[in-house]
């Protein structure tokens, strides 16, 4: 059975280049501006094995059934749907039919969701599907031409249309307490409030240079917090811990060294990775796929 597109996504689909029937993925990354990327994919046979990214994922399906695990619930989401993904839940994605499936997505950092919040807690979207009737058409126009240029306008309005998707679909708004996967507990309204400033200076020390392995001494200095107050903040602010931040920091280097044609073993290097074998192993937890896969699926 093939899904077509409905009517709200049809100008979507339009603009997704077709992987066809051939096996295997592709990729094809827009243009995108600071803590935003904007990706166009497809995929036929071979699945995403569990991952998971320290960013938001707003995505939508524009081309066959999108089936990934998530939460511990199988998900499926048609074409003209939408899946909102937290940063660090972990999910896989594969087709739900022989003849694969294609979307674009949004990847959104944590911190321009804090900016546009004020400061408060990270919505959390307990159901990851977002059928076409409570979609916001407005978002879809961010990914109708993901190659137009994203000036300080348009990130702006990116993020405060992705926001205002976020926090309309958030669990929050209908139950006082929600547990992540990661074991915190966030009740509306009750709350420490967050050193941003203090943990952005953190955050900025390990993104400035994330080939550097910095100790917990250097956060508590220029901080002014002690160590468990940056670990507790650090999550609930940005999403992830220190350690995973510097990570997927170290992971982007990694695919701007591969997309600009260096070899695996030195972009490993490069980005601060033990050895090629390290930076495989953290990039299949973070992206899906292997460093060559993913290199292969951009050609």
């Amino acid at each position: 059975m093939r899904y077509e597109s409905p009517e709200d996504g049809a100008g979507l689909r339009r603009h997704l280049r077709d992987g066809g029937d051939r096996p295997g993925h592709r990729l094809r990354f827009g243009s995108g501006a600071a803590g935003i990327e904007r990706l166009e994919a497809s995929l036929t046979g071979e699945g995403f094995a569990t991952h998971r990214h320290d960013t938001y994922a707003i995505g939508m399906t524009l081309r066959g059934v999108q089936t990934f695990r998530y939460r511990g619930e199988p998900r499926h989401c048609l074409p003209g749907e939408w899946h909102i993904l937290h940063p660090d839940e972990p999910h896989d994605g594969v087709a739900g039919t022989d003849e694969g499936f294609g979307y674009r997505i949004i990847y959104l950092d944590p911190s321009l969701v804090q900016e546009a919040l004020g400061g408060a807690p990270l919505p959390f979207v307990a159901d990851p599907v977002i059928r076409r009737r409570d979609a916001d058409p407005a978002l879809a126009a961010c990914l109708r031409d993901i190659d137009e240029p994203l000036d300080e306008t348009g990130r702006l309005t990116l993020t405060l249309r992705a926001v205002h998707m976020l926090v309309r679909h958030s669990s929050a708004r209908d139950s006082s307490v929600r547990h992540s996967s990661v074991g915190s507990t966030v009740r509306p309204g009750v709350r420490a409030p967050l050193a941003l400033e203090a943990l952005a200076r953190v955050r900025d020390l390990i993104a400035d240079d994330p080939t550097v392995r910095h100790t917990l001494a250097e956060f508590e200095q220029i901080s002014g917090l002690d160590r468990w107050t940056v670990a507790r903040q650090f999550r609930v602010a940005f999403g992830t811990s220190p350690t995973r931040f510097r990570t997927m920091r170290q992971l982007d280097l990694a695919r701007r060294l591969l997309r600009g044609g260096v070899p695996l073993a030195g972009a490993a290097q490069l980005a601060g990775f033990a050895d090629q074998a390290h930076m495989s192993r953290m990039f299949k937890r973070a992206y899906g796929l292997t460093p060559a896969k993913w290199t292969a699926a951009l050609a």
